[in-house]
Parts: C-alpha cells; structure tokens; sequence
C-alpha cells in the first residue's frame, strides 16, 4: 500500500549472485506492508541476462535496473549505489537478504521519531542458504554485543559511546541498516576497504556527531553463507589484514580525538580476534576431512 505524500525510501540493491536469492530478495521487498519505495538493482556486470529480463516481467514502476559498465567490485558498487539515491533515507540491501513484510514501516516510524539519526538498525535473524533461522557462534556474540534496550525504548548511541560500542564488535548487519543520506554523503565510503567498509562509515558517522538507533523488533533476515564475501576471506587471511590495518589505525585516531574508551576497544578488537582464531580452528578442521575422505 501506498501513501499520497509520503516520501519513499529507496532501496539500493547490488546485484552480483544467486539468481534465486535474487528474486527472493526483491519479492520481499515489492511485498512490504508500507509500499512506498523505489528499488534500484545495480548490476555489477552478472555474465547471465535472466535478473535483468525477470525484473522487466514484473513490470512495477517502482523498480529501477541499471548496469555498470565495468565489474567495479563489493565497495565501488556500494559507493554506485549512494551516489543514485535520490531519497532522504536509503538501505543498500543484499540481494540474497529477505526483508520481513514490516520492515520498511518499522525503520520509517524510527526515523521520524528519531529525525537526527544518521543510521537505524532494527532487529535480525540470521538464515542460511535454506531460509532456516541459525544462531553460529558469531552471531551469538554479536547478540552479546548488541545494546539492550530499556524499558521498551529503542537504544540511542552518538559519539565516542557509538564508536566504542562497534569497536568491540560491530554488532550491527549492513544490508538492514536504515541510512540517512545527508550525513552518509557527508562521510562516504572509505576507498580500498572490502570488509570493514560498513563500520568505517559508522564510526566516520559517530565522529562527525552522528546518532545510531537500535530497536529490537526483528523485521529482516540477514543470509550467512560460505560464498559470501567476509567467509571467502576469512579463510585465506584477507579479511583478517584488512581488519588488523583498520584497528590499529583507530586507535591512534580516537587517542588523538581524546576519546581514550574507543582506543583502548579498537586496540583490543576482541571479536575481531576471536573470529581470527574460529575461522583457522574451521579452515584446519576442513583440510583434515579432505585428507581423510581422500586417503
């Protein structure tokens, strides 16, 4: 349903993957109780025409398809991705992700209660590749991490209390994260970073006196898999250097911003470091199946 006179979130959508996740993706959110949206699909160069010719089967005018004119990768198609939004606020969502029916509702009623706000994030779950709700250890910790709300009221964190937070671990999922465009615009993406590029841009967010919102109502599903960018990653090592640069660097910049809370937790990135250690521990277990099944 729509609403006269109400501004649409648009809902940026890189594309690059499993063609039925895809349409999964977009369905949920064509399918949003509040409908007024605008959904862009930007094509990182995908070799197969198929996500492009069903989306012009639907025929919605709220769905926009463009295609880069050369693969620009996970953080230059994000960078794309801002620069097309026309909206005041904006997800880049992933597109094997699934937002739950009152999701866009959910993060609409948020922002207008909290206007100052650069980024809302709601409650999630994680699925796997069969829609099955999991919990694996990282997301345990992430739900540890996780601010508590209180008394029913959303979590309001700004400042060296946000940067502190994340520095611990960054508790939040990118695709669900409601962003205000101003301020994102503002800041922008840091340029080289794959991993780490969403809690770059948060805590850029925080530093230039931005406010985060968490409300645990969950209204979206974030898909984990082995594919997935972080997990290809982690297990030859890439994720965990980007990640090791990134820290040490933040710690020298909140010292010198005199927050000494936000150094000392990018200092010691004790999830970071954990995730480091569990992903070796996996990566050395499935080398020696692969020696056993083989011998």
């Amino acid at each position: 349903m729509t609403y006269p006179g109400r501004v649409p979130i648009d809902v940026m959508m890189p594309f690059y993957g499993d063609v039925a996740q895809f349409r999964q993706a977009v369905t949920s959110v064509l399918e949003q109780t509040d409908g007024d949206l605008r959904l862009v699909v930007v094509d990182d160069c995908y070799p197969d025409p198929e996500p492009r010719e069903w989306l012009a089967s639907l025929t919605d005018p709220r769905v926009e398809y463009l295609r880069n004119e050369t693969n620009l990768g996970v953080n230059g198609n994000f960078r794309r991705c801002v620069e097309l939004v026309e909206a005041d606020h904006f997800v880049v969502m992933g597109c094997d992700d699934v937002m739950l029916p009152d999701y866009l509702g959910t993060v609409r009623a948020l922002a207008r209660t909290h206007p100052g706000a650069s980024v809302i994030a709601p409650g999630v779950q994680v699925i796997d590749d069969q829609d099955r709700v999991v919990r694996p250890l990282g997301d345990r910790i992430k739900e540890l991490l996780t601010p508590a709300a209180q008394s029913g009221r959303p979590v309001v964190l700004d400042g060296e209390a946000m940067a502190t937070s994340l520095y611990h671990g960054n508790w939040t999922y990118f695709p669900s994260l409601l962003w205000r465009t101003g301020p994102v615009r503002e800041v922008g993406f840091r340029p080289g970073l794959e991993i780490v590029l969403d809690l770059a841009l948060l805590v850029d967010l925080a530093a230039a006196g931005g406010a985060l919102v968490h409300d645990p109502a969950v209204v979206f599903h974030y898909r984990r898999h082995e594919a997935s960018v972080s997990s290809v990653q982690a297990v030859d090592g890439r994720r965990f250097a980007e990640e090791n640069a990134f820290f040490a660097a933040e710690a020298r910049r909140c010292a010198d911003r005199g927050w000494p809370r936000a150094a000392r937790a990018a200092r010691l990135h004790a999830t970071s470091r954990l995730n480091h250690v569990q992903s070796r521990v996996l990566a050395t277990v499935g080398r020696l199946r692969r020696t056993n099944a083989s011998a």
